[in-house]
């Protein structure tokens, strides 16, 4: 992928126009929960202040309705919270598609919730000359929303004076890049979560790149039913049974499998209060539910990544979030952590077991981005980075 980047760009006296990802979660009073994603975005706002440059950040928030933007849909905690980790009052502008305000050079201010604006989420080109009439350099630097075609996200790209990307945004690109189009061998993924309908693509195209295919929490489940074991009342889906053993059978016409468990630990409820029990996999009850893998499993899977020169990770292996179902991920988690590959991860709940376990400084590189992680994962052009590419120019 062929973009340009903030460094390659004068900045000094320009107006720069940065869209981060800035969509944190709250509580129900608006306190920010976790500013993982503002912290990642602080490291562009400085560059573009430190070159000098007028800044002008926004992002989304929420769901708001467009042309009515609510109190709840306000980045005013954004602002303070950017304050904060800058160092610097940052000034929070309202109805400023049409202008109207100043920023001086060094400094910065955020623009209200950009999903306020009539026409943000259809990619309206008027609203994206707007947005590009405010600025001369435009900065993409929101991975998260690279797989929607927005007027912040695609359409000022066509119009900016310039249009590159941020640190973050190069960073994920680079990261990406590295752990799918050029791997270093073996490369593992490593893919959990509910359901295999919601990944079913992206399980297709890894099993057409990758040398070994790890499968983990309910889409586990969903792969013993398609080799014919029993899984009790744990959740799958027996409708995709006939989708799951191609994949396997995918994966062995070009050598390699899908390792399923050969251990579980199951319970008769998910709560924290329930009791964990090890079984063989070929013992699970009628009335048990597959809560997590189990010690061999995980050990195998641990053997598969110590051997691996490339681990992609999106999706835990089981209900982690209870101690007694999270041995088989804080096992992996740290398999990953001590292995030598270059480990790639990515994904809300993926990221949620990275921090519970304290592994963060051990994965080579975490994603920022959720929904635009799996569609990479899946190989389809993320919109956003292709509005970037065609402004490349060398």
């Amino acid at each position: 992928m062929r973009v340009k980047t903030l460094k390659d760009v004068d900045l000094r006296g320009k107006r720069v126009f940065i869209r981060a990802d800035l969509n944190v979660p709250q509580d129900e009073t608006g306190r920010i929960v976790d500013d993982t994603r503002i912290r990642a975005s602080i490291p562009t706002i400085e560059y573009c202040l430190q070159q000098g440059a007028e800044v002008m950040v926004t992002s989304h928030l929420g769901r708001p309705k467009e042309g009515a933007c609510t109190p709840e849909d306000s980045l005013a905690p954004i602002a303070e919270r950017l304050s904060e980790l800058l160092g610097r009052p940052v000034p929070l502008i309202e109805h400023w598609v049409d202008g109207g305000f100043t920023v001086q050079p060094g400094e910065v201010v955020l623009l209200e919730n950009v999903r306020c604006n009539v026409g943000e989420k259809k990619n309206d080109e008027e609203l994206a000359r707007k947005y590009a009439a405010l600025c001369d350099v435009y900065v993409n630097d929101a991975f998260g929303t690279a797989h929607r075609a927005e007027a912040s996200t695609v359409g000022i790209a066509r119009f900016a004076p310039v249009a590159c990307a941020g640190l973050l945004m190069a960073a994920e690109i680079e990261a990406l890049s590295r752990a799918l189009e050029h791997p270093k061998r073996p490369l593992v993924a490593i893919v959990g979560g509910a359901k295999v309908s919601t990944k079913l693509t992206i399980l297709k195209s890894l099993a057409e790149k990758v040398d070994q295919l790890i499968v983990g929490g309910g889409i586990a489940n969903t792969f013993l039913l398609a080799t014919g074991k029993r899984i009790g009342k744990s959740l799958a889906e027996p409708e995709l049974v006939v989708e799951a053993q191609a994949i396997m059978d995918m994966m062995a016409a070009r050598g390699s499998e899908v390792p399923l468990p050969v251990d579980v630990v199951v319970a008769d409820e998910v709560s924290a209060f329930a009791r964990a029990n090890r079984v063989p996999v070929d013992e699970v009850g009628p009335n048990d539910r597959i809560l997590d893998v189990g010690p061999k499993t995980a050990a195998r899977y641990c053997d598969i990544v110590a051997h691996a020169g490339t681990v992609v990770w999106n999706g835990p292996l089981g209900v982690f979030e209870y101690d007694q179902f999270a041995g088989g991920t804080k096992m992996l988690a740290s398999a990953i952590a001590h292995s030598e590959a270059y480990s790639l991860a990515g994904g809300g709940d993926t990221i949620a077991a990275i921090k519970k376990f304290g592994v963060e400084k051990d994965i080579d590189y975490i994603s920022t981005g959720g929904g635009a992680f799996l569609e990479f994962l899946e190989g389809k052009k993320l919109p956003a980075i292709a509005a970037l590419e065609a402004r490349y120019d060398g």
